[in-house]
């Protein structure tokens, strides 16, 4: 699908979204190492896990308010709150108020501001874009993001603990601009079928029944076992992936020290633990961003059994590696074979769990198989206070053992898997 024949509503948000996130990506990696350093390790864990707990409910809510109220009413409503959100952000931090308590409940509710946004923004590219163009233009936003990954937290790096309140000041200003824009310039999508969408009565249906339907749906996994074990898995594995933003900002910024990053005869690049991680976030975006068709194409060739057991096993290496050592190139290593792990999956995921789903309840599948991440993403916050409880190294190993008690989860499912295929073989030739 050419630029040309994009619908305006998409170059609008593309250039928008894009802009916003680049900003985004320059502070939110440290976020993690602000709160640990204010509140404690222990503190600031918990306090991340009710923020990603409530996250989670939020982005149910926003998938329901998509259908029923429209996609540019919350998006609108989205980057508005966010305005409200980036003023108390900057009061927080600025010359005349340091207020971490402040800091954390605005930086949390930019979160459930973008958890409202997000299923909003997904259902608008499916309302203007055909079928068989959905899959060019998402892989255009998705790239977008990972441009943005690569170099958020380079400035980052710089902004983030220099000029704080300033970037702050930016993100506002920008936040301003973009409500104001989504207000003037994009129009609505929502299809009239689903804006209206009626209870089984005839009334509008509540909010509140749409969530318990939504938990009600996961029950699926209770019945598959394949499919839990797979599920299981997935949230074992995320304790490690997840940690990139949080663990180990909190491990680079305490303990790797200023060290020569290149030297060359006289000359030389230094480099601190702060601006080591911000470097560690792009290496990653950027192999993500250059390598994800490479690296999938070349995954397809293989068992996914063998994928799935080996992205683990990476998963584990790395992080065990990332956490004992100080030296900045081992930590380069590291994090490549960390994301190695992280590009292994990600063209087969999708794919996996569609073979597995019936063709009737493929959205019930796919919703579930969520849980991976949204209960990964709320558990993760407490490799921080675990620092305390076991210190770094055991907290290192503790997380690649859970990577590798996945790799062996991994190796049972498809073990069951080809089981229960063999049955459905013999009981097909049976009849």
């Amino acid at each position: 699908m050419r630029w040309r024949d994009w619908d305006t509503n998409l170059k609008i948000r593309l250039l928008g979204e894009g802009i916003s996130n680049l900003l985004f990506w320059m502070y939110f990696p440290f976020m993690s190492i602000y709160f640990s350093n204010t509140f404690g390790k222990e503190k600031a864990g918990l306090l991340l896990i009710v923020s990603q707990v409530i996250g989670v409910i939020v982005g149910l809510i926003g998938g329901y308010c998509a259908d029923h109220f429209g996609r540019k009413r919350m998006m609108v409503l989205s980057t508005a709150g966010n305005v409200i959100c980036f003023i108390f952000f900057a009061l927080g931090n600025s010359p005349w108020l340091t207020s971490p308590v402040l800091t954390f409940i605005s930086f949390s509710a930019l979160g459930l501001f973008g958890a409202l946004y997000m299923p909003a923004s997904h259902a608008m590219v499916a309302d203007v874009v055909p079928e068989r163009h959905r899959a060019s233009v998402f892989a255009v936003f998705y790239t977008s993001i990972n441009i943005s990954v690569v170099l958020g937290p380079i400035l980052g790096g710089i902004f983030f603990f220099n000029y704080r309140f300033e970037l702050l000041v930016v993100c506002l200003i920008i936040s301003i601009i973009l409500t104001i824009v989504l207000q003037k310039f994009i129009r609505e999508t929502t299809p009239e079928s689903k804006g209206e969408k009626k209870g089984p009565q005839g009334e509008r249906g509540k909010w509140t029944h749409y969530i318990f339907q939504q938990f009600a749906d996961y029950k699926i996994i209770i019945t598959d076992k394949v499919f839990l074990m797979f599920i299981i898995a997935g949230i074992l594995v995320a304790q490690t992936f997840m940690q990139l933003d949080l663990l180990m900002a909190v491990y680079s910024t305490d303990h790797v020290p200023n060290q020569n990053l290149i030297s060359i005869g006289g000359w030389s690049i230094k480099i601190d633990g702060e601006h080591a991680f911000s470097w560690f976030v792009s290496e990653n975006g950027l192999l993500v961003s250059l390598l994800t068709v490479f690296m999938t194409k070349w995954m397809t060739k293989y068992r996914e059994r063998n994928v799935f057991i080996g992205s683990a096993l990476l998963y584990g290496i790395g992080i065990i590696i990332f956490g004992h050592t100080v030296n900045v190139w081992i930590l380069i290593i590291a994090v490549a074979i960390f994301t190695a792990a992280e590009l292994m999956v990600t063209g087969i995921q999708e794919s996996f769990v569609s073979k597995l789903a019936p063709e009737h309840m493929r959205g019930q599948y796919f919703a579930a198989a969520s849980l991976r991440y949204s209960i990964g993403r709320s558990i993760a916050p407490l490799a921080i206070p675990m620092t305390v409880w076991f210190g770094y190294s055991w907290t290192f190993i503790i997380l690649g053992g859970f990577a590798f008690i996945s790799a062996a989860l991994y190796g049972g499912m498809f073990k069951m898997l080809d089981h229960h295929n063999k049955q459905q073989r013999k009981a097909a030739a049976i009849k």
